[in-house]
């Protein structure tokens, strides 16, 4: 019997040194209505599920058909800049490239085969990305909604800092894992601060609701949150990764109609475990009209395996959403991979 105790101890220590290792930089600043000096906290105090509830789920599942798209089937090479108006191309997951007054940003960027501390186990890739690395034109923003593997993806930001050294903007304390990747051009923001990224363009951080970590010691200790891309001509919103809450409508009373949202619509089932943290194609289309968008765009959908819905069951949904809704379905739509779209 003390040999099972001896390797139950062993497995645990283990499993403790590689959380250890894994787990990201901690924030530590002043306690805020959704910092409480360790952790930070959604509005209403909403929670991810804790473990019991994750091992229920594992033990439940009811996960519906994927299939692996092995060949790669981009488009064409982007622009190098666009000067005036809005391209904005899917690359795939929550990956856009969004060409704006002469600027290049990315979103959440994820080039690796797998989201996972590791290159050979965890979610793989089951869509190829629609912009090939190497085809990518200078990129001088990068986006990072909270520091999840398939929102932060190491390998990816480490050659994107290497080969173009863009600004890097995120939440509070996430920052501090992108300097350590080597980028000297951060930018920790909480939810409503903005930045100034050039003579027209503003970055705004915006609430979301979800939750945060790598590894098992960093739960909840950096900041999850959306963006706003503003700019005179039309505001251009990011949602991130969140469930869906009140805070939608406070995000668009306070920015006004956005041109272009980039809303996610997939990872949603089962509803009793994902809810606090996805929203569904029903509450995506909710967000739409909190936000006033003009037009809407699905993501976080179809490229890797997060949840019990189906690899093409969110845009079957959000097409029923929208007719249950009365929204015209070119008012929110879903892109292919490499597809672009010019505002």
């Amino acid at each position: 019997m003390l040999w099972f105790f001896a390797i139950v101890f062993f497995i645990l220590v283990i499993f403790n040194l590689i959380g250890y290792l894994v787990s990201a930089p901690v924030y530590k600043g002043p306690v805020t209505d959704h910092f409480n000096g360790k952790t930070f906290i959604n509005q209403g105090n909403v929670k991810a599920k804790g473990l019991s509830d994750v091992i229920k789920w594992v033990m439940t599942r009811d996960k519906q058909p994927w299939h692996e798209l092995k060949e790669a089937v981009p488009g064409k090479a982007p622009a190098e800049r666009v000067a005036e108006g809005v391209v904005i191309t899917f690359v795939n997951h929550a990956t856009f490239l969004i060409q704006v007054d002469g600027l290049n940003i990315l979103t959440d960027p994820v080039w690796s085969e797998r989201t996972s501390p590791v290159s050979f186990a965890g979610p793989k890739r089951m869509r190829p990305p629609g912009i090939r690395f190497e085809d990518l034109p200078h990129i001088d923003l990068i986006l990072i909604s909270h520091n999840h593997y398939d929102h932060l993806d190491h390998p990816t930001m480490r050659d994107l800092i290497w080969k173009f050294n863009p600004q890097v903007i995120t939440p509070l304390g996430v920052g501090a894992f992108i300097e350590s990747l080597g980028s000297k051009r951060v930018s920790d923001l909480d939810w409503w601060q903005e930045h100034d990224m050039s003579e027209v363009i503003k970055i705004a951080c915006v609430p979301a609701q979800h939750f945060s970590g790598r590894g098992t010691f960093d739960r909840d200790a950096t900041l999850w949150c959306g963006f706003v891309i503003l700019r005179e001509a039309g505001n251009i919103y990011f949602a991130g990764d969140s469930g869906y809450g009140d805070f939608f409508k406070e995000i668009g009373g306070h920015y006004g109609n956005m041109q272009t949202s980039l809303i996610p619509i997939g990872a949603y089932l089962p509803r009793w475990f994902m809810s606090p943290i996805h929203m569904s194609p029903d509450e995506a289309v909710k967000v739409h009209r909190d936000v006033g968008s003009a037009l809407s765009i699905g993501m976080h959908f179809g490229t890797f395996p997060l949840a019990d819905d189906g690899q093409l069951q969110p845009v079957v949904d959000l097409k029923r959403a929208l007719d249950n809704s009365g929204i015209a379905h070119e008012s929110f739509i879903v892109l292919e991979e490499g597809e672009s779209l010019r505002r």
